[in-house]
């Protein structure tokens, strides 16, 4: 007796069995860890050739390990990729390690998957380069919540700039046509705010996963723009119709042009009196987008002309920018606005 604990007695005993014993339960952890990551790890020869196939690279590329062991790893590689592979077994025949190798593989359905590799070569004892272990990563929801980044900030941008552009005008034009300071604050104030409300409808959409250009409807920047102007306790603005898409390039003319009859509305209309009203229809007419403005119960006379400032050149620009037409008819109930403009252009 040694006077050792006996599990430690016989370790003494027999310390090169005690090494094979702790070499043996170190590779079946490794091997467990190998074949139950979430990665796709696989080994291969100096040739390319597979060696082994964990359950991870049997989840990302589709094949089973009986399907790809024993094949050319050329078997996930895309045509157009195949020049890399000569290119990564030329580095691992000079030991070299590769890490964080971004490209394409393919699966067995024949799509492709955004992935990152890490190859190491393997070694024999004396240090003679026997193949290599790789590790593949499915990186495609990194590339693509990149790919989604990248576009909010660019989007973000284009808008940014457009507004400045388009509140340097605004400055401009009012600063041209305003008879004093209150005025020109209150004129541009008014605008801006108008612009601001139509611009916050589109900003949710930024955030959405399916990349495409936000936008709005024709009607519910109706509704937005003109929902000051409606009472409490009481619809008095009615807006229906069509479904009519309205894109980010169009948006700031609509809604500038759409402020503009509503503050004419509430100045000289419809909305200056506490019983008008005011209907808008929006229809599609084959190639074109018709927009009928009624106002009721505030008459005005058919040889009543709009006063002619900023509000009436800004709508002749945004008229123009929008490739569109507007007639103003006066009946005895009130002023019919009918506008047209192209399918298209609004949804731009």
């Amino acid at each position: 007796m040694t006077g050792l604990p006996l599990d430690a007695e016989r370790r003494a005993s027999n310390p090169q069995k005690t090494v094979r014993n702790g070499l043996h339960e170190a590779g079946a952890w490794l091997a467990a860890i190998v074949q139950n990551s979430e990665d796709a790890i696989l080994s291969k020869t100096l040739d390319g050739i597979i060696l082994s196939w964990n359950a991870g690279a049997e989840r990302l590329f589709g094949y089973r390990a009986d399907e790809a062991i024993g094949k050319s790893v050329t078997l996930i590689i895309p045509e157009d990729r195949l020049d890399e592979e000569e290119a990564i077994l030329s580095r691992l025949r000079s030991g070299e390690r590769v890490e964080y190798f971004e490209t394409v593989r393919r699966r067995k359905d024949g799509t492709l998957v955004d992935v990152s590799l890490t190859i190491s070569p393997v070694k024999d004892d004396e240090g003679n380069i026997l193949g290599a272990a790789k590790i593949v990563r499915d990186i495609s929801s990194a590339r693509e919540a990149a790919v989604r980044q990248d576009l909010i900030i660019r989007e973000m941008n284009h808008r940014i700039k457009n507004l400045f552009t388009l509140a340097n005008s605004l400055v401009a034009l009012s600063a041209r046509s305003a008879s004093s300071v209150s005025e020109l604050a209150q004129d541009l104030t008014a605008r801006l705010q108008a612009l601001s409300r139509a611009h916050a409808l589109t900003l949710p959409d930024l955030y959405q996963e399916v990349v495409e250009d936000a936008g709005t409807s024709l009607d519910t920047l109706f509704r937005t723009v003109l929902a000051p102007y409606d009472q409490e306790e009481g619809s008095r603005i009615e807006v229906g119709g069509d479904f009519v898409p309205v894109g980010q390039i169009s948006l700031p003319a609509l809604s500038l042009l759409l402020h503009e009859l509503a503050t004419n509305a509430a100045k000289y209309g419809a909305l200056a009196s506490s019983d008008g009203a005011l209907n808008v229809s929006i229809k599609v007419d084959g190639p074109a987008t018709e927009i009928r403005w009624h106002e009721a119960g505030a008459p005005m006379r058919a040889d009543t002309t709009l006063p002619e400032g900023f509000g009436s050149r800004l709508e002749q620009a945004s008229l123009r920018g929008l490739k569109g037409e507007l007639a103003r008819t006066w009946t005895d109930c009130g002023v019919e606005i009918v506008m047209r403009f192209p399918l298209g252009q609004i949804a731009r």
